[in-house]
């Protein structure tokens, strides 16, 4: 039992390593070397070294010759699209974060909900970032209660068991996290109605942010996009909001309103 128990943990080791380093690349991260990812996650360089050269027989990266750099392949971007809703498989989500990042700015995160918890799926820095959000990236969680994206997702759960799942994050949280039970609910059925919240970004960075809920996202799983700004930055709240509302007709039109594509029975 003891040998298999550190075989499954082994293999859990590895499974989290391999995603810690798809996710070191991003905007601002294009290419890694080994170094890079051994000091961002302070893993050893003789099997980080391997683990890279598996990768790249894989196909998920490549290396350069010269540099000895690795960067993403085309399959590590399209891995696992295909099973996913359109607006994540066409791109439309990147398109978004990409136009508020120009259109503001700032800084712009992608969040979902992972059981009890607010993950980064996808962080686009500005070229003017918080130092305190510079090394953000997909993968960090936050307790939903610590964030006012968690807040926002919390509130497309049914009453009863949004009040169950807060109940277990205050239990749960260490006793300078705990909160006031009816306070949290008020903040998250104040989300309920207009889909959108200014407040804290959470994840250690003292930055607010204002989050919106993505539309036509399936039952359980919301999905939020937040544009992130400092306290030493002009932010017109109204402005913002605006802003966001144009990019989201922009980039996420409602497929009724579109125009089919034409078919041609000749074509194949």
């Amino acid at each position: 039992m003891a040998g298999k128990s550190s075989s499954s943990s082994n293999k859990a080791k590895i499974a989290r390593r391999v995603i810690e380093v798809l996710e070191y690349f991003d905007d601002t991260h294009r290419e890694a070397t080994v170094m890079d990812i051994v000091r961002r996650y302070n893993r050893p360089q003789s099997s980080t070294s391997e683990l890279l050269s598996s990768l790249v027989e894989l196909g998920l990266l490549r290396k350069d010759p010269y540099s000895r750099a690795y960067s993403l392949t085309p399959r590590a971007a399209l891995l696992g699209t295909s099973g996913q809703p359109e607006l994540v498989r066409d791109g439309r989500i990147v398109r978004l974060m990409d136009r508020l990042v120009s259109q503001t700015g700032l800084s712009v995160a992608l969040l979902s909900m992972v059981g009890l918890d607010a993950q980064i799926v996808s962080w686009r820095h500005s070229p003017r970032a918080l130092a305190a959000t510079r090394e953000l990236a997909g993968g960090v969680k936050e307790p939903l209660v610590g964030t006012a994206a968690g807040w926002l997702m919390l509130s497309t759960v049914a009453r009863q068991r949004c009040e169950g799942m807060v109940r277990r994050l205050n239990a749960e949280a260490d006793e300078l996290s705990k909160f006031n039970f009816s306070d949290m609910m008020q903040r998250i059925d104040a989300c309920r109605e207009p889909r959108h919240v200014f407040g804290p970004t959470g994840f250690n960075t003292g930055a607010d942010s204002l989050c919106a809920l993505l539309p036509r996202q399936p039952e359980g799983h919301p999905l939020v996009v937040a544009v992130v700004y400092g306290k030493d930055d002009k932010v017109n709240p109204d402005g913002l909001i605006q802003c966001m509302g144009d990019a989201m007709r922009a980039s996420l039109p409602d497929p009724e309103v579109t125009t089919n594509v034409e078919q041609f029975s000749h074509a194949a």
